[in-house]
């Protein structure tokens, strides 16, 4: 795993925080100076947040849990995709859809629909359809897909949430925190870290500092997901060995079975059947 170095952090322009008069109080501990009227980040504590959230990230993706990712912000939304993806997480970069979480039943069934519109298109049936009645569900399949498409995949509540700017994204932090589910976040000067769990002090505007903690963070996901499937390989094999060995040890006894003499069984004495009467006999009876 790749430990962040806080000269890179430092020419992504992870320190730069808000003016001071948006500051958050809470977020003082993570704040180094002022300088300009801008709050600078003390990024040691940036780069030892970073380690302990790729920690925790890392063991979630091992145990095979999925990582939401959530960013609308105009600046995050492209980088967010595109990392997500390299590690086949799902991601919400449009508006955040109400009952996300807390109505997860319904947002499933939502997704079921664009399944259901695409069998439509395979099957014929979408042929049969007015021209209008076509025109709705194409419309209705694109919003779908803009909205839901990136988790399609998606069967369960996701095991943790990554969110970049809490202060924007304040509707899904509020779900998670009700579901109990897990929030990594990036947390700008502007922003109440106590709703986090894991944070990280940096900058959320920028689109070269997004970049930077997201590799990184993505980085430690891989690392989880490889170590998983290096687990089901081992476990595969393992399983495969105990297989062999027990069809071996179950041809061995079938070989000592056969080749072992078989026992006699003791020969039944025939009764013999009563010899015809003497011809004197006969003659007496006669007489």
């Amino acid at each position: 795993m790749a430990k962040p170095e806080v000269n890179d952090l430092l020419n992504a322009g992870v320190h730069f925080g808000h003016l001071t008069r948006k500051w958050n109080p809470n977020m003082a501990p993570y704040i180094y100076m002022e300088r300009n009227g801008i709050h600078i980040i003390n990024l040691y504590k940036t780069a030892a947040k970073i380690e302990e959230t790729n920690e925790a990230l890392k063991k979630i993706a091992a145990s095979g849990r999925k990582i939401l990712f959530v960013a609308t912000k105009k600046q995050a939304k492209d980088i967010v995709a595109e990392k997500a993806k390299a590690v086949n997480m799902p991601y919400i970069t449009e508006r955040w859809p109400g009952g996300m979480l807390t109505n997860f039943v319904t947002i499933r069934k939502a997704v079921k629909k664009m399944g259901a519109i695409d069998r439509m298109k395979k099957d014929g049936t979408f042929e049969t359809l007015s021209k209008k009645e076509r025109l709705q569900v194409d419309r209705l399949r694109a919003k779908l897909e803009k909205n839901l498409g990136s988790i399609t995949d998606m069967t369960r509540l996701p095991g943790a949430l990554f969110i970049v700017d809490t202060t924007r994204e304040h509707i899904a932090v509020k779900e998670a925190q009700k579901l109990k589910i897990p929030i990594f976040a990036m947390v700008d000067t502007n922003s109440d870290p106590r709703d986090v769990d894991f944070v990280i002090p940096s900058n959320d505007d920028a689109s070269k500092s997004i970049d930077k903690i997201l590799g990184l963070v993505t980085g430690a996901l891989a690392e989880g997901l490889k170590e998983r499937q290096s687990e089901k390989e081992g476990t595969n094999a393992s399983d495969a060995k105990e297989m062999e060995a027990a069809a071996k040890k179950a041809e061995t006894a079938d070989t000592a079975v056969e080749a072992a003499p078989q026992a006699e069984t003791p020969a039944v004495a025939e009764e013999k059947a009563p010899e015809a009467p003497t011809k004197d006999i006969q003659e007496e009876k006669k007489d």
